[in-house]
């Protein structure tokens, strides 16, 4: 079944909220953390910035790495993760938990 405009921003806001409380909670020492208007933006201490925003006219959550460049996510409503429109089909939260990590040493747990 297709995604709707309505469930669509109603997804990508929890998650984009989901992400935000997260990372702060576990990364707030070492990341800035900002929430505005739907996008959520990390900003790393050598100055190089995550960037996780809506696309609504393509219901996609768009994701902008320092580390692995541009991505965009579709709602995979059998797994209920937003699956990335590349061959590898990675979720959103595994790439950022990922990177995260390899950024920090620390694991944020969504």
């Amino acid at each position: 079944m297709p995604l709707d405009e309505a469930n669509f921003h109603q997804l990508a806001d929890a998650t984009i909220s989901r992400l935000a409380e997260a990372i702060d909670v576990d990364l707030g020492d070492e990341i800035d953390v900002e929430e505005q208007n739907e996008i959520l933006t990390l900003i790393l201490p050598d100055g190089g910035q995550y960037i996780v925003n809506k696309n609504a006219p393509l219901k996609q959550i768009w994701l902008s790495s320092p580390r692995s460049g541009a991505w965009h996510f579709v709602w995979d409503a059998a797994t209920e993760r937003w699956r990335s429109t590349r061959g590898e089909k990675v979720s959103l939260d595994d790439l950022l938990i990922g990177e995260l990590a390899e950024i920090t040493g620390t694991r944020v747990s969504f």
